[in-house]
């Protein structure tokens, strides 16, 4: 059996990984993949947004399955492409996966089926609340470094928000804000297996978005994770499958959109219960490196189950373990930084090593070519040993200008040991 994954970053390899496992898998294939997936996988000089090119690649090869793991090509509509020509493709198609191409499509839907999420509207209620005073209002995301408002009063501070989150100044980046303590609670992240009848949820993770410790700095991609999420208690989980999972792979399917593939869900936990932050159409990065070490189940079997509308609860097990992934960097990401310092690992390495931003040179050297390089990835039986053992191995991983933040994790252990 021949298969492609489509994309090339950590998440990527975490999935090429898992899938060649599965007996039945002869030759995988990555479009366009990276340095360390070369070792897994021929690797294809496409991009992943050359949906032309990847389908003709797939008919030439007779390809027998795909994996579309990024956002772009699925909101482009490979997986459509793909179908049309007999190739089976596991992730949603275009029609589905407008749920996190279209923000106001995901509001709309959100508003017209009564799941819960922060908005605009949210955050001018809040505001009105408060008493006169200074504000500070943030895009919640990476807007060039000027996505922070100082405001001398509420009526700046509601200028604000309306300049970022209904004139979109700072465009996607102001599609959340943050006032104060406004959005208040932990943030969850859930992967979800959906075929449209039946809705699996992953276990539970906990992103780390800024760039330095003590979550300081410009919003990143990603600068590790831990799994599974403590904050994120049953409670929690039986509220969400009730009141957000179930109802959203429901509407999608009122609206003609049956979403099959990877839905998932950024939460945040606040006091008022579980809201949607926002949706993905796809696996999250680096969620996923940590999702995945913990799947007791065959990855590839799920994907075509799912795809083809023959999911079940029972395919998708998890074992009860933990799992940690620090993320290394190249010095200076989220914005300049420099490429083509060599990639090593000491003999005695014992942690998964996920390549992202790497490229592998016709001498066989493994360089770094992006902002994220790698993450490194240890599962224990407890979070506290996943943590630990994960930053032992950090140490053993070695290119020059590296940098990764020391604290992943802390803020998951402390709200364990607060229970």
């Amino acid at each position: 059996m021949k298969v492609l994954i489509v994309g090339g970053g950590g998440r990527e390899h975490a999935i090429a990984m898992r899938i060649a496992e599965t007996p039945a898998v002869t030759k995988l294939y990555a479009a366009p993949g990276n340095g360390g997936m070369a070792s897994l996988c021929e690797l294809v000089p496409l991009k992943a947004t050359d949906v032309t090119g990847i389908t003709a690649f797939c008919k030439e090869q007779k390809m027998d399955y795909v994996v579309v793991a990024p956002d772009d090509p699925l909101c482009l509509g490979l997986v459509d492409m793909l179908r049309e020509a007999g190739i089976p493709a596991f992730g949603p198609d275009k029609k589905a996966a407008i749920i996190e191409g279209s923000k106001v499509f995901s509001k709309n839907l959100m508003k017209k089926y009564g799941i819960p999420f922060d908005d605009y509207d949210r955050a001018v209620s809040y505001l009105n609340a408060q008493p006169e005073g200074r504000f500070v209002v943030k895009a919640d995301g990476l807007a060039l470094g000027k996505g922070v408002i100082l405001c001398a009063n509420r009526a700046e501070a509601l200028e604000a928000v309306g300049t970022m989150m209904k004139h979109h100044a700072f465009g996607a980046s102001g599609s959340r804000v943050v006032i104060e303590e406004f959005l208040e609670g932990p943030e969850v992240s859930v992967l979800a297996f959906t075929d449209g009848k039946v809705i699996r949820p992953m276990v539970s993770s906990m992103d780390h978005k800024r760039a330095l410790d003590h979550d300081e700095g410009l919003n990143t991609g990603g600068m590790g994770t831990i799994a599974p999420n403590p904050c994120y208690t049953p409670e929690a989980a039986e509220r969400c499958m009730k009141e957000i999972f179930l109802p959203t792979m429901n509407a999608m399917n009122a609206e003609g959109r049956t979403f099959r593939g990877c839905l998932y869900f950024g939460l945040m936990l606040t006091k008022d219960g579980p809201k949607v932050i926002e949706y993905n159409c796809r696996f999250g990065d680096p969620e996923t490196q940590v999702v995945l070490p913990l799947l007791d189940s065959d990855l590839l079997d799920i994907m075509m189950a799912t795809a083809g509308g023959k999911l079940t609860e029972e395919m998708v097990q998890f074992a009860d373990d933990s799992a940690c992934c620090v993320v290394m960097a190249s010095e200076g990401y989220p914005k300049s930084y420099e490429k083509g310092f060599p990639i090593t690992v000491d003999d005695d390495f014992e942690g998964i090593l996920y390549i992202a931003g790497a490229k592998k040179k016709e001498d066989g050297t493994v360089v770094t070519n992006g902002g994220r390089v790698l993450g490194v990835v240890s599962r224990k039986a407890s979070l506290q040993e996943a943590v630990e053992e994960a930053y032992r191995q950090v140490e053993k991983v070695h290119f020059d200008n590296a940098y990764y933040r020391k604290d992943i994790g802390a803020k998951a252990l402390a709200a364990k040991e607060a229970k």
